[in-house]
């Protein structure tokens, strides 16, 4: 595997045309009171957001409760919706954001590990020669993601693994598209670094790339990307 982009497990829906011209007359309907037009939209993008957050937190029930504090945090917040911006990225960016600050509060007690429950990270059996052997692609991709720092993860996610365009990715986490591009070339090589390592079939990786809790890079770097 040379990086997640090679097969992206799954597409990007379309947030365009007219879907989003029904999106704004839901939402419009909404903040008028009506109730069923919210439950249309929870209907549409729930399974999607819940397979999003899923890719976060790597535990399907929590990532149900997520969605559902998203949705209700989305309905409070109607009256804040600037109906010159598509819903779909408005409501992901809800989403992540409240699943980003979920796991750094876990991480500040000590009790987070984004894959804790993946076989990888259990004690391996002495008559197993390669732990690795047992457990899929998928498992080994989100172990080496666990290990690339939060700021490129969430960008390597959302592009690679769930397939939303740069402008998409720009609007659920509030960056320039500039910097998104950058932010992805550089998760890209850190998570080729870090998965060469994990194979044994390339060079070490840097400190920065293996160093999951540092955001690594620089500030003038991603003023060169365009981030003010």
């Amino acid at each position: 595997m040379a990086s997640t982009s090679q097969q992206p497990l799954t597409t990007a829906e379309d947030y365009s045309g007219d879907a989003s011209v029904h999106d704004a007359r839901l939402v419009d309907a909404a903040r008028r009171g009506d109730k069923d037009a919210f439950g249309s939209l929870v209907r549409r993008y729930e399974r999607r957001l819940i397979r999003v957050l899923l890719r976060f937190v790597s535990d399907y029930e929590l990532s149900r409760d997520l969605a559902q504090e998203t949705f209700l945090r989305a309905y409070e917040r109607l009256d804040q919706f600037d109906p010159s911006r598509r819903f779909g990225p408005w409501l992901f960016q809800i989403g992540v954001n409240l699943t980003l600050d979920y796991l750094r509060r876990r991480k500040r007690r000590g009790r987070w590990s984004l894959f804790s429950d993946s076989p990888a990270e259990r004690p391996p059996d002495p008559e197993v020669v390669d732990p690795r052997q047992q457990i899929d692609l998928s498992q080994e991709v989100q172990v080496v993601l666990d290990r690339v720092p939060e700021k490129y993860r969430s960008v390597l996610i959302l592009r690679d693994l769930e397939g939303f365009t740069t402008s998409e990715i720009a609007a659920i986490l509030n960056r320039k598209e500039a910097t998104i591009r950058w932010r992805l070339a550089e998760a890209r090589t850190r998570f080729q670094a870090l998965w060469n390592k994990r194979q044994g079939n390339g060079s070490a990786a840097s400190p920065d790339a293996e160093n999951g809790n540092s955001d690594g890079g620089s500030d003038s770097d991603e003023l060169q990307a365009g981030e003010e």
